[in-house]
């Protein structure tokens, strides 16, 4: 059950971190209803982060099945990045909202 919850955690992170990737994408090129799409799909997340008390819901589900408590128990990442990741990636998702807006004020249209 454990390597299902890790896959399943691991796999809404790649879509967080595309969506992220995607902000900076989608508004160099000034596609940005999509700019929008991505930031509202990690804000939605960064809202279930801080109504759980700046923890993923699957975290304690996935202490039910180890008493192993490494930063990267529940996920498959390395234990480094799963410690900082959301210092890393807050960042990097909040500096792409700046240059989204950036790219939308420049925009000619």
């Amino acid at each position: 059950m454990l390597i299902w919850i890790k896959l399943l955690h691991t796999a809404v992170w790649v879509v967080m971190v595309a969506c992220i990737a995607g902000i900076y994408l989608s508004a160099s090129v000034g596609r940005f209803h999509w700019t929008l799409v991505m930031a509202l799909v990690v804000l939605v997340e960064v809202v279930v982060l801080v109504a759980n008390g700046m923890r993923c819901p699957l975290t304690p589900i996935a202490g039910r099945h180890t008493a192993d408590r490494r930063a990267n128990f529940d996920i498959f990442l390395p234990e480094w990045l799963a410690r900082f990741n959301k210092e890393i990636f807050g960042t990097l998702y909040a500096v792409g909202l700046g240059y989204a807006l950036l790219c939308w004020l420049r925009s000619p249209g």
